[in-house]
């Protein structure tokens, strides 16, 4: 199991293309909000972009299980 702790520090634009990567699109944007959705599994997510600031562990923790993945395949796909 890999460690929480282990999780890099990321912008919502790196979390946005990796999400791409495994078929989320981005839906819409409310804000500084971008709600990203999954057509095959209907799984939805939201990622904060706020310029310049990188997304805190827990919520990036909270969006990795949101999108279906544990955090192995979230780092193999950096």
């Amino acid at each position: 199991m890999v460690s929480f702790s282990l999780l890099p520090h990321l912008r919502a634009r790196q979390v946005i293309k990796i999400l791409e990567k495994i078929g989320f699109e981005v839906d819409r944007q409310k804000g500084s909000h971008i709600v990203m959705i999954n057509k095959i599994n209907k799984r939805v997510t939201v990622v904060p972009d706020h310029r310049g600031k990188t997304i805190k562990k827990s919520l990036l923790m909270e969006i990795i299980k949101q999108a279906g993945l544990d955090i192995k395949d979230f780092l193999d796909l950096l």
